[in-house]
């Protein structure tokens, strides 16, 4: 950890909801005229888009230390720690990203590989990866060790399901048995690699829907923000200097469900995190200067 150079680091499996912490800390950089390095775990993953698929044929899945390079993830988060620098890369999700990536770097890569590394920019003034193993720890990697700020995005088990059968469908064009087959695939490295996290990180929130969900594989849709309560809870409320009082004012429909857990209403996610991470972003900088 590192007050000169803080690591944050948001984790949650696919579908979870990462996109949207993602852009309630982008809110608050631009703000507050905060330069971050950018960092998307994705580009830890250790094989392109073609191999991988080979390895799922194998079993293989996206979620264990097989098919990441978690030890590079913790290189970084020291490296960055000890001297605001490091080296990234980026997985081409699209055709769009390879062609911003290619011109940028002046190489020729496609869809599903990667960028060769670069260095990060000097001067930025913190770390901030989206992915899947911000908090992760295997064996002698401790991922986890080097975050100044671990922030946890997890629906209930059924609900993440909905939301990854309705995207892998619709987006992807894979059939619900493939969908079902991959969910199947990933429990085991889902238990050991993706859950553990969540009880590392500093503050997790938890979308549970007030709908039925018993059965997410026949569900004909995605329950919406209005249909669901978010659970925020506060690994330890003395760190940040959580103001409950303060948040319950805010935020129309808030309550206390625990001593560090505030529950809000779902369609007011985005904002509670804002009001949560803002002063605690702020601290993180003001920290730099001391």
């Amino acid at each position: 950890m590192s007050k000169k150079h803080p690591v944050v680091a948001v984790t949650g499996s696919s579908g979870a909801g990462t996109t949207t912490v993602k852009r309630a800390f982008e809110h608050i950089f631009y703000r507050d005229g905060i330069k971050s390095a950018v960092v998307e775990g994705d580009s830890f993953h250790r094989y392109t888009r073609v191999e991988m698929r080979e390895k799922m044929a194998e079993g293989m899945s996206h979620f264990g230390p097989e098919a990441n390079r978690f030890d590079k993830i913790a290189e970084l988060f020291k490296t960055y720690g000890e001297t605001g620098g490091g080296q990234k890369r980026y997985y081409l999700h699209s055709t769009e990203e390879a062609a911003e990536h290619n011109a940028r770097l002046g190489c020729d890569h496609k869809p599903g590989e990667f960028t060769p590394w670069e260095t990060i920019d000097q001067g930025t003034d913190l770390l901030f990866y989206e992915g899947l193993h911000g908090m992760v720890v295997d064996g002698d990697v401790d991922v986890a060790k080097y975050v100044d700020l671990g922030v946890g995005v997890v629906p209930i088990v059924n609900l993440e399901w909905i939301q990854k059968i309705f995207r892998d469908n619709a987006e992807r064009g894979y059939s619900e048995e493939a969908i079902v087959d991959t969910i199947m695939r990933r429990m085991p490295d889902y238990i050991n690699h993706i859950t553990p996290q969540f009880s590392r990180t500093d503050i997790n929130f938890q979308r549970v829907p007030t709908v039925d969900t018993s059965n997410p594989f026949i569900a004909r849709d995605i329950p919406t923000p209005d249909e669901s309560f978010v659970v925020i809870r506060f690994s330890d409320t003395k760190k940040f200097d959580t103001d409950f009082p303060y948040l319950l004012s805010m935020i129309d429909g808030s309550f206390m469900s625990r001593r560090n857990s505030i529950v809000v209403p779902g369609g007011k996610m985005g904002f509670a995190m804002e009001i949560i991470l803002q002063p605690i972003i702020e601290r993180m900088m003001d920290a730099r200067n001391v």
